[in-house]
């Protein structure tokens, strides 16, 4: 197909990745971020290797490596901190790393610089007011007033997805999943050339993001789904690590800036049966919202966008396209949301304990798979 007008609801990695793909594909592309300043927080994210795949088929990862720091192993170590293993990560392009730590705000400044030079109008503070589909495309009507008429469009809006909700309206909404996930970040130390995971009840690892930086996360159990204010928030965290082993409590008594601490609850979806309905699909966590154990939620959501722009430019209708994309999405996608609730489950006591340096090999296997 030749010449489609989309629509992006979403200006985060699903959306942007999807904008890329799509501009280089030749549709029209036209993105909406609801955030009138297109934020994230200012910690990181590991790009695991069929991320890099992915990203390099983008022709960007030249951007991305500039941007991040990169690794070829995982190091896995026991709750006491001793190293269990050390996983080699494969290496899915010899002339590269084999996976990337990156600062979210780098990651955001490399995607929109890409998505705005490849040719995509990007709009901040907006929503979607109304959405009507018709034989030949849908009709939108925004929160400021305006309105367009596109070929599709693609939701890329998240776990708490607007545009799921408006062609679904019956789907449960995302589970939580019993966790939250604390991050902070720190000066890199000398030495730290890996992903570190801590196994346990309470998950832990050091992520390499910079020469010069680094963040740790720990997912707790959160009974309740409690709130936190941001005030007091460091104190918190640094309560939750009064048992880390030696290397993470000597790194917890720093934690001191309430402002610095993200907090988030983790929520997991996966949508059964088909992600679109006549001209509107769903990608990334709007359709298969993962816990991070992982670390493939953005993985899926990259991989998404290129399989959409694919299939999309090599079949005769959009449906025939949308259902291609399924094929080859759907399965991948339930492996990634199901195998990591599993290891979060098992960290909750509510399900067998996960063994992380097998399920992270694993996970290794399938997604070097072609997407």
């Amino acid at each position: 197909m030749d010449n489609l007008s989309v629509l992006v609801v979403g200006g985060g990695i699903a959306g942007l990745t999807s904008a890329i793909a799509l501009r280089q594909r030749g549709f029209d592309v036209e993105i909406i971020e609801k955030d009138p300043d297109w934020s994230v927080y200012g910690v990181g994210i590991i790009q695991q290797g069929n991320v890099l795949r992915a990203v390099a088929e983008l022709g960007i990862l030249d951007d991305y490596i500039d941007a991040g720091y990169g690794f070829n192993r995982i190091d896995i170590y026991l709750p006491d901190g001793s190293l269990a293993a050390q996983i080699p990560a494969p290496k899915l392009n010899e002339s590269y790393p084999a996976q990337l730590g990156i600062s979210r705000r780098e990651l955001q400044r490399v995607l929109g610089d890409q998505a705005r030079s490849h040719g995509a109008s990007i709009r901040l503070g907006i929503v979607v007011d109304t959405l009507e589909q018709d034989e030949e495309g849908a009709i939108v009507t925004y929160s400021d007033g305006s309105s367009g008429r596109y070929d599709l469009v693609v939701g890329a809006d998240g776990v708490n997805s607007q545009i799921r909700e408006m062609i679904f309206p019956q789907v449960a909404q995302p589970a939580f999943a019993g966790q939250g996930v604390w991050r902070y970040n720190f000066p890199c130390p000398d030495g730290l050339e890996a992903l570190s995971v801590f196994e346990g009840p309470i998950g832990m690892g050091l992520v390499p993001i910079a020469p010069d930086l680094m963040y740790m996360y720990v997912t707790t159990p959160e009974p309740g789904n409690t709130r936190y204010e941001t005030q007091g928030l460091a104190s918190v965290m640094r309560d939750k690590l009064k048992n880390a082993p030696p290397r993470i409590a000597e790194l917890a008594a720093t934690i001191t800036d309430d402002e610095s601490v993200v907090y988030r609850p983790l929520y997991w979806l996966m949508l059964e049966g088909d992600w679109f309905v006549n001209r509107v699909i769903l990608i990334g966590d709007a359709a298969h919202a993962t816990t991070p154990h992982l670390g493939q939620g953005a993985g899926m959501a990259i991989e998404d966008s290129l399989v959409l722009a694919e299939t999309l430019a090599t079949h005769d209708s959009v449906d025939k396209a949308f259902r291609a994309f399924m094929q080859r999405r759907a399965d991948r996608c339930r492996y990634i949301v199901e195998s990591s609730v599993a290891i979060c489950k098992g960290q909750l006591g509510e399900g067998p304990l996960v063994n992380n340096a097998q399920a992270t090999a694993e996970m290794f296997k399938v997604t070097a798979e072609p997407i």
